[in-house]
This record gives structure tokens, sequence and C-alpha cells, in this order.
């Protein structure tokens, strides 16, 4: 199981943003040059996570965005299922496009099925605040 890019990246906003203080406003240019991304993805990422409620912006010239939640209230599991948009493993996971003649048969989507619901259930016993715990030294690397 790979992630996509763009989870990846919604990880690293959540992360960056764990590190600064709650009132603190970052903007998207800044993570962008504190991971050496572009500014235009993360502004795709940054409005699913705003509209998901993981993040507030603020509007204005002195606008940025923020945490809308505490780090131990935003669970990883639930990020991951939020911004990935598909965790088919296989083409027989997807009724609707299964074109795979041996579905019907084939033990292999079970097997695949559990292996999924097992990293789900790790990344669910995680949450942004687990992932924070060197958050001082994630602080330093980003100025």
């Amino acid at each position: 199981m790979r992630l996509t890019m763009y989870t990846d990246f919604s990880l690293r906003i959540l992360l960056y943003l764990g590190t600064q203080d709650k009132v603190k406003l970052s903007t998207i240019q800044e993570i962008a040059t504190a991971y050496k991304i572009s500014k235009n993805h993360l502004m795709k990422v940054s409005h699913e996570l705003r509209q998901a409620g993981y993040i507030e912006a603020v509007r204005g010239r002195s606008g940025g965005i923020r945490l809308a939640r505490d780090p131990k209230d935003i669970n990883v599991g639930a990020v991951v299922r939020q911004m990935e948009d598909d965790l088919h493993l296989v083409e027989c996971f997807n009724r609707e496009n299964n074109t795979c003649p041996i579905a019907s048969v084939c033990g292999l989507k079970g097997v695949l099925g559990n292996a999924l619901k097992a990293y789900l259930q790790v990344l669910d016993a995680y949450t942004l605040q687990d992932l924070l715990q060197n958050k001082r030294e994630l602080r330093l690397l980003f100025s």
C-alpha cells in the first residue's frame, strides 16, 4: 500500500502546523518552502483539509492557516481515509469497474481486504500528537 502524494502532503501540512504555536498563523508559502514542494499543490491540499475541519484559514493580508483541532483529536487513519481517493488495492475491490474474470472465486480479495483493514487499524491507533513527539526537533528543521 502506498499513499498518494496528496495524502503525504496533507500529513506534512498537519505536522508543520502541529509544531507551531496554537495562535500563530502559517502561510502556504512557508510550508512549501519548509518542505521544498510546490505551493500550488499545497493550496489544493490545504483547501480540502479546511473543508474537512482539520485546519482553519484566516483570509487577508496577515492571514494564514492553523490547526482547527487539538493534535490529540486528529486521527491519522481518519486523515488518510479522508484524503485518499482510492483505497482499492486491486480491481475487484471496486464492484462497479471490476472486470477480473476470477473475482467470484479468488481468495486474494479477502487476503488483501484483511491486510488493508489491519493497515488502517494501525493508522487509527495514532493521532497527530503521537507524530509530534519530537516537536522541538521538527520545528528546528523548519526554521
